[in-house]
């Protein structure tokens, strides 16, 4: 696809935006309010999982999937190698690496070190809606997970 002749700093700032939206999306899950990433989104946003068939679509079946999370989880996500291309002033595409760091039962302290629960990519469209760039689809591609640790907690006697 030959991408819309675009003016340069209109061209950067467009791929900063969709490089921010990926980093809020991680800060979000890890430090913030989870069930807020489905605002990252279009409202008619997909999340979706083509190796298994999973897919969340809108942002209210967004919402209630990130927001129902478990209270207790501990994670947090590396994101790297983020590689956008702007294909006119309100479409662009993504790709990003991640590794997720995650337990279930975390009450507080450092846990000792353990390997990421799991390592893959996100291949993203973007569309410009009112003035701000939000996810239309992202992709989950795992080619290695694992299911999530759940830290066992001491029985009172």
């Amino acid at each position: 696809m030959v991408a819309e002749a675009l003016d340069p700093m209109e061209r950067l700032l467009a791929e900063r935006a969709c490089e921010r939206l990926i980093l809020e999306f991680v800060r979000r899950l890890d430090l913030g309010d989870p069930s807020t990433v489905a605002e990252l989104f279009t409202p008619d946003g997909i999340w979706e999982w083509p190796d298994d068939s999973r897919r969340v679509q809108g942002r209210d079946a967004l919402r209630g999937y990130f927001g129902s999370r478990p209270k207790d989880r501990l994670s947090r996500r590396m994101s790297t190698n983020v590689l956008v291309t702007v294909n006119s002033a309100s479409a662009a595409t993504a790709t990003s690496y991640f590794a997720t760091y995650r337990v279930d039962g975390y009450t507080d302290g450092m846990l000792p070190p353990r390997l990421p629960t799991n390592v893959g990519h996100y291949e993203d469209t973007f569309r410009k809606v009112g003035g701000s760039w939000l996810l239309a689809t992202r992709r989950t591609f795992l080619p290695f997970g694992g299911e999530t640790e759940h830290l066992g907690h001491p029985r009172q006697p």
